[in-house]
């Protein structure tokens, strides 16, 4: 059985739960308290020397960090992840913006505001990096305004990492009224067969 060591409101958390579902791979969730320190302690070092979560184990006992990672792991040979070169580094480049460009401005915001309650003190910081953040979503809006998905017809890999933190940035204060195209896609992937939504509880473990 895999074993995903998480925070339950974390998107990227979320990720490889998603997959692991759909894949329909029985696993064990471990709650990783991040802000009482849970992922900085010796033995969760020891696992991950980064002291992020996820971190997923697999069912051999390797382990394997970094969430959009896990995504592709877990991706091989489904329909997730496209078998065309081309088209597969297309999900590639989605996933390297999710992480570079978007993840650093709508998922710090979210949780700057929702978990540190820091939307007043840091309010100037805040609308800096907002810049930053709606710069990402205008870019997923242009895509989105011409596919279904943001890489093609049909929802990928990039889909799970993107949908991650764009369907709770509104905890951090953005507004998508201006993003129709964001607002029907996201419509679009939560209708995908075998959603789940976050946030990921052990109750919801399929094993």
């Amino acid at each position: 059985m895999y074993t995903l060591y998480g925070n339950a409101i974390s998107g990227n958390c979320w990720k490889p739960a998603f997959m692991l579902r759909q894949r329909r791979l029985p696993f064990r969730w471990v709650e990783i308290d991040i802000l009482q320190g849970a992922s900085r302690t010796p033995a969760f070092l020891a696992m991950n020397p980064n002291g992020r979560v996820p971190l997923l184990q697999l069912p051999d006992g390797r382990k394997l960090a970094e969430s959009n990672a896990m995504l592709l792991h877990l991706g091989e040979g489904t329909h997730w992840l496209p078998q065309d070169a081309y088209d597969r580094a297309k999900v590639y480049e989605w996933l390297f913006f999710e992480q570079y460009s978007h993840e650093p401005a709508i998922a710090t915001v979210r949780f700057w505001v929702a978990r540190l309650n820091k939307g007043e003190e840091w309010r100037e910081k805040i609308a800096a990096t907002m810049v930053q953040g709606h710069a990402a979503l205008g870019v997923m809006e242009q895509q989105l305004a011409r596919t279904a998905f943001l890489a093609g017809e049909t929802p990928t890999l990039a889909d799970i990492a993107l949908y991650a933190y764009t369907h709770v940035a509104g905890e951090g204060g953005y507004r998508l009224d201006g993003y129709p195209a964001v607002r029907g896609w996201l419509a679009r992937f939560a209708a995908v067969p075998g959603f789940v939504a976050m946030p990921c509880t052990a109750a919801e473990d399929p094993s």
